[in-house]
């Protein structure tokens, strides 16, 4: 009997004509405040991974591309992975409490406490903090906003790399049930940055004269200024999978708005990160997104632009 490409069978086992198709959700129905997930499994990050994620976004920072010289900034041998890879690994093994997701509103208060090294293993555990029922309407699906709470550490030390919440909204498994949850999720942080703040995440020992002559020094505060290299997004299936994300929008176009597969919106962000790192070449690292918001789908072969305030 011929099988379609996606329906394999080992010799001599004889196909069952019924199926059962694998739903374990969580939808926002299945979740309460103060639940830990089933973490997804850990994930080492070495050479292969960077260079995906390079391939990917085509991010020119340069303490993660030269070893030589992020050795020289860092104080310590090995290569530097790049930062955005670590937040992306992060937020994809988040993805076991969104594999019924619509949509990703917020990511809140993204601080990095230490640097990652390939060769290094990354395990992240998930928490609800908050849920909030939304309005049953004719004209979509049942929906409502779950705030999780993220946690990476680094399983050879066992220090915390990353702690901060995002906002996702989730379908409802029973479109009669109303839960009445209705907590104060809050808003994605939109006040003004306050430098002093962050100074306690800038990596202690760090030697930044390596890159001094990288620096832009004209570059005055409340200037924007735009990257005249607009780039085109592809890919973005690698990165889904290189991450191990399981949101279904990413993979499947059937799932996603309009019958058109939504690109991760983390790869939106490595993209502008990206950017950020060309128009100042003497980074050193993003120690964190004070906020962040997703305020427009992205789909593959979109052409960004990008535009950055000091």
């Amino acid at each position: 009997m011929a099988q379609g490409p996606t329906d394999c069978h080992s010799p001599g086992v004889t196909p069952t004509s019924v199926d059962i198709v694998d739903d374990p959700g969580p939808y926002f129905d299945d979740l309460k405040v103060g639940q830990r997930l089933q973490p997804c499994p850990a994930v080492t990050i070495g050479a292969g991974e960077a260079a995906v994620y390079q391939a990917v976004c085509g991010d020119p920072m340069a303490t993660s591309l030269d070893r030589l010289l992020g050795e020289a900034v860092t104080g310590r041998s090995g290569r530097l992975v790049n930062p955005g890879l670590v937040m992306h690994v992060s937020i994809g093994q988040s993805t076991v409490a969104t594999r019924r997701v619509i949509a990703n509103l917020f990511y809140r208060g993204v601080a990095l406490q230490r640097p990652v090294w390939e060769g290094e293993t990354l395990h992240t555990e998930v928490t609800i903090r908050g849920l909030a029922d939304l309005s049953r309407r004719s004209d979509r699906p049942a929906r409502g906003l779950a705030l999780l709470g993220i946690r990476t550490t680094c399983v050879d030390d066992g220090k915390m790399v990353v702690d901060y919440e995002r906002c996702a909204m989730l379908l409802v498994r029973d479109p009669a049930l109303l839960t009445e949850q209705a907590d104060d999720l809050g808003q994605a942080f939109a006040g003004d940055v306050d430098l002093d703040a962050w100074e306690d995440r800038i990596p202690p020992g760090w030697d930044p004269s390596p890159l001094a002559g990288m620096a832009d020094q004209d570059w005055a505060i409340s200037d924007r200024r735009t990257d005249r290299l607009r780039d085109t997004v592809t890919g973005a299936l690698l990165l889904v999978r290189l991450t191990q994300n399981q949101a279904p929008p990413h993979r499947d176009p059937a799932e996603g708005l309009s019958g058109q597969r939504l690109v991760y919106g983390g790869h939106t962000i490595g993209l502008a990160q990206a950017s950020l790192a060309r128009m100042m070449p003497g980074t050193a690292t993003v120690v964190g997104w004070q906020s962040c918001d997703h305020l427009a789908p992205v789909y593959e072969e979109d052409v960004l632009a990008f535009h950055h305030t000091l």
